[in-house]
């Protein structure tokens, strides 16, 4: 697909996320189609080590993966976009054009979704504002737990504990 187009030229493959974080250095490519699931360790784990590798490069991530959760993470990783494998040939050319003009890229389906889980969180935190840790922490205040053995049992410093009783007294 990426070969038919005019302005388009593919200047190397990795078959897994080793080979891609070091095939950058040397084909020196603008757009970097990565995949989330690949041998070894995901795509994902790699975004930071291949844009060290190459700065001036984009990461564009191609997966069939459509959890929002994945596309923030390749975001979080600096990722510049997220296509999904299920796209038309013509989403995919654009999102790579998007990208590697500096532009950011969400394949729409994934969008909405995105969107619909950020109110779904939103609504979550309106109704219950403390966290799942501070729910872990509060649950032991109540059956009597004291701040070390709260932090015992979490496997987190007494400070830490203590940390998460001052946020829960002002959440409530």
């Amino acid at each position: 697909v990426l070969e038919s187009e005019a302005d388009l030229e593919v200047v190397g493959a990795a078959g897994d996320a080793r080979n891609a974080v070091f095939q950058p250095r040397a084909t020196k490519p603008d757009v970097i189609l990565m995949d989330v699931v690949m041998p070894g360790r995901s795509g994902i784990e790699a975004i930071p080590d291949v844009l060290h590798d190459a700065p001036e490069a984009k990461v564009l991530v191609l997966s069939m993966q459509d959890d929002p959760r994945y596309v923030r993470e390749a975001f979080d990783a600096g990722a510049s976009g997220y296509v999904l494998k299920e796209a038309v040939d013509t989403d995919v050319v654009a999102a790579i054009r998007d990208v590697a003009a500096g532009g950011r890229y969400v394949h729409p389906t994934l969008g909405a979704r995105m969107i619909a889980a950020d109110a779904e969180e939103r609504r979550r935190a309106e109704l219950d504002p403390l966290s799942e840790r501070e729910r872990d922490v509060l649950r032991l205040l109540a059956l009597g737990h004291t701040n070390q053995e709260i932090a015992g049992r979490l496997y987190i410093s007494v400070r830490t504990a203590e940390t998460h009783r001052a946020h829960i007294m002002q959440k409530l």
